[in-house]
């Protein structure tokens, strides 16, 4: 069965990589490991808070990879500990998050158990850029040619 896409309109060009984007959310796990919020902290800028309980800042890594914050986390399983119960698993886990273009990453740190990551949109400038037009070559020859 073919999928329908919404940017197959021929007035949204070069659209594909949202696309990918999307398919990329679609496909990612539901796994709800680890909990998180994301929040509104101004008009250009949110924080997106894991609860890592346990894992330390040598467990985890945060990156930008094409358009999307990777965060990652691996526990190293401590063998000389001998547990009654273990209610605690030493997991790992990947979260990702898709960023619009614009958005940079402000900073990450971890404290009390939760990593907080902040997100920062770019100003962009309001251009408006006029197209010059060109008289074909060929044209002053009286005939409609290539254009160059």
């Amino acid at each position: 069965m073919a999928r329908l896409s919404v940017f197959n309109s021929p007035l949204l060009l070069g659209f594909d990589q949202f696309e990918r984007a999307l398919d990329r959310v679609t496909k990612a796990t539901a796994d709800g490991y680890p909990p998180y919020n994301v929040e509104q902290r101004g008009e250009n800028a949110l924080r997106i808070t894991l609860a890592l309980a346990g894992f330390t800042m040598d467990d985890l890594s945060v990156q930008i990879e094409d358009n999307q914050l990777v965060i990652r986390g691996k526990q190293v399983e401590e063998k000389e500990r001998i547990y009654l119960h273990r209610g605690i698993a030493a997991r790992q886990f990947q979260r990702s998050f898709v960023l619009a273009d614009g958005i940079e990453v402000g900073g990450a740190w971890l404290e009390n158990g939760l990593l907080n990551v902040d997100l920062v949109r770019r100003q962009s400038d309001q251009r408006v850029k006029r197209i010059e037009i060109r008289r074909s070559a060929n044209l002053t020859n009286g005939k409609a040619g290539s254009h160059e």
